[in-house]
């Protein structure tokens, strides 16, 4: 990460590219117990936060790394009533899960509480739902936490997790989803950000294709939705299913029922595409 002449940029080494953003001021610099955390003002992407001087959002873009990482599980599961968020602690992803009225139940679980109380000061349009009944915020281990969790207790599980490095590198292990597939009920489903297709095709999504399936997923699939603040401005996340088809869609018509800014029913389908160069790493052939 570097700042020169009040442009911020990420480069990504080993593609020779970076993205920059030109910041006009610094509202928080912290160094929490387990990451550096920063928050900028910008002059056209509105607020930006940094972990490790990595883009984690911006104010532009989230909306559609949080609906993409929520909605789709949630409408292909046929009644998601218990759902856990490892990471996602800037409550954004929280935020999209609870706009489902059928959700009972919806625990989020990051390792870092200096992350949501970031969010709260600074992102408060993300943090909407973080009073609401149903929701429950839990600063810990979240490995340790599904290592503990009660089998068939859940109905979705979404892994809102950082780079697969430092504190998230457990996040993306076998061990780690055998644990989620164990707590997830027949029929449940769980999904991964999974990172750049463009970049990480290989590395980390075909990888965590076959490590999903050596923990006993029936189903893999990765969906990808553009994310211009992130290496490369497309993203992905990967789907298991226990017994579920991660695929479909609830029959309830192409709009989702309540206020969404990218979601919708056809890009739900759009979004399980498989690019021809991405065919092998997404188990598509």
């Amino acid at each position: 990460m570097s700042l020169d002449e009040h442009w911020f940029s990420e480069p990504l080494e080993p593609e020779g590219v970076a993205f920059s953003l030109r910041v006009t001021e610094k509202l928080h610099d912290e160094r929490t117990a387990y990451q550096h955390l920063e928050v900028y003002e910008t002059a056209r992407w509105g607020r930006l936060m940094l972990l490790d001087g990595c883009v984690m959002l911006t104010s532009r873009d989230n909306f559609i790394y949080h609906e993409m990482m929520s909605h789709p599980a949630l409408f292909a599961h046929p009644d998601p009533r218990d759902v856990l968020i490892i990471g996602g602690g800037d409550c954004g992803t929280l935020r999209e899960v609870l706009k489902h009225p059928g959700v009972n139940s919806a625990t989020q679980v990051d390792i870092d509480e200096a992350v949501t109380r970031a969010s709260e000061r600074f992102f408060p349009e993300l943090c909407q739902a973080n009073d609401d009944p149903r929701a429950r915020l839990l600063f810990a281990d979240g490995v340790r936490h599904v290592a503990e969790a009660r089998p068939d207790s859940l109905d979705v599980v979404i892994v809102d997790s950082t780079d697969p490095v430092g504190p998230a590198e457990g996040l993306f292990g076998e061990p780690f989803l055998r644990d989620v597939r164990r707590a997830l009920r027949p029929g449940g489903i769980m999904v991964q950000q999974s990172e750049s297709p463009l970049f990480h095709s290989e590395s980390i999504i075909g990888a965590l294709h076959t490590a999903m399936g050596n923990a006993g997923f029936d189903t893999v699939r990765t969906l990808t939705f553009p994310l211009p603040s992130y290496p490369g401005g497309w993203w992905s996340a990967t789907l298991g299913g226990k017994g579920a088809d991660v695929t479909a869609r609830r029959p309830q018509g192409a709009e989702p029922g309540f206020e969404t800014r990218y979601y919708n029913g056809e890009i739900h389908a759009a979004a399980f595409a498989a690019p021809q160069f991405c065919r092998g790493a997404f188990g598509a052939g």
